[in-house]
């Protein structure tokens, strides 16, 4: 099967990121998408576009959007959260994200690829590396 569907929920209190990751590793996503994440945190925990320090707070937050890469290699996620208010923060998904009422996420894979983090001279960074898998 060329592409899989994954869905689950995470509960009050779970690690955002940490529970992807582990989700990701546990069934041996290679070459994963977010699909979609609706849901809430207590807390968030981000690093925004070329700051070395995250930027953290807890209060209540609807998660409004969850968009990335996902491997057992590693994952790049990218959040945005609203407050109370609407005013609205994003940026790179970090530990420390903890919902609050839900985690509602739909995942798809392919494992025809192989999604792989590798520095390759382009950024100082470990960038996506897309291979044909060996399936």
């Amino acid at each position: 099967m060329p592409t899989q569907h994954y869905v689950f929920r995470l509960k009050p209190g779970d690690d955002l990121r940490k529970s992807i990751q582990q989700f990701a590793v546990e069934h041996h996503i290679i070459a994963g998408w977010m699909v979609t994440c609706v849901g809430s945190l207590t807390d968030y925990n981000l690093r925004f576009a070329n700051q070395s320090t995250p930027a953290a707070a807890s209060g209540h937050f609807e998660i409004v959007s969850l968009t990335g890469t996902i491997s057992e290699n590693g994952s790049h996620l990218h959040i945005s959260v609203s407050d109370s208010s609407g005013k609205t923060i994003g940026g790179h998904l970090l530990e420390g994200c903890k919902v609050y009422t839900t985690a509602e996420i739909v995942i798809q894979s392919s494992n025809e690829l192989e999604f792989t983090r590798e520095k390759d001279g382009t950024t100082p960074w470990e960038e996506l590396q897309i291979k044909k898998s060996k399936n």
